[in-house]
């Protein structure tokens, strides 16, 4: 099992349609065991997963403001939500 921080997965803003499984500005989940978080779509897992490895790994992101904060957008270009991956203190 992949230790590590915790990480909290936010829906930050939705840009565009509405997400078909109902995901709504301020829905999260927390990933603090390195397992897939429950609830959450198989797209929006798979465009999540690699920042959340590197928080969870120690990393960040050279071009985000925050080193524990980054954010991604949903690969459905119909209904675009923008997730906030965010490294939580020890």
């Amino acid at each position: 099992m992949l230790k590590g921080p915790k990480v909290k997965v936010t829906v930050h803003a939705v840009t565009k349609g509405r997400c078909p499984f109902g995901f709504k500005v301020g829905d999260s989940w927390l990933i603090e065991d390195g397992l897939t978080p429950g609830g959450m779509c198989p797209s929006a897992y798979n465009a999540v997963y690699s920042a959340i490895r590197v928080f969870r790994l120690g990393g960040s992101h050279p071009w985000d403001k925050d080193k524990d904060v980054n954010y991604v957008s949903c690969p459905d270009p119909k209904r675009m939500l923008v997730y906030e991956i965010r490294r939580l203190p020890s």
